[in-house]
């Protein structure tokens, strides 16, 4: 088990800016690569958002969102992070983090296990 915590969600107007938080227990955080998710309501999915390996030297991103969101990762602090920047209405929903554990491929929530419990970020237009 890697126990998961979201931070750092909020209301945010259409431009707007939020970072995201992931923090993470346990001495073996460094050795796992992440990511962030993220489902909207009525939605059974959760859509890929981005990507980070372990040592943080290789990120991955959504069509969509990619030139707004940067990943990152602090393995001293066991926490990865998400900058949102020029956020849109539909970037509202519930971002999780996880860990990858199925080396497959890295865009989709099927190679993740561990999720936290989410963190509501909503966008007004």
């Amino acid at each position: 088990q890697v126990p998961l915590v979201e931070s750092g969600g909020g209301l945010v107007q259409a431009g707007g800016s939020l970072r995201l938080s992931c923090a993470a227990s346990g001495r073996t955080f460094s050795m796992y690569d992440m990511g962030w998710f993220r489902q909207t309501p009525g939605w059974k999915e959760r859509d890929f958002v981005a990507f980070i390996s372990s040592s943080g030297g290789s990120t991955y991103y959504a069509d969509s969102v990619k030139g707004r969101f940067t990943i990152s990762r602090d393995n001293g602090k066991n926490t990865i992070y998400l900058q949102m920047n020029s956020l849109k209405p539909e970037d509202t929903a519930v971002y999780y983090c996880a860990v990858r554990t199925d080396l497959t491929a890295v865009a989709s929530a099927r190679y993740y296990s561990y999720w936290g419990q989410g963190a509501q970020v909503t966008v007004s237009s």
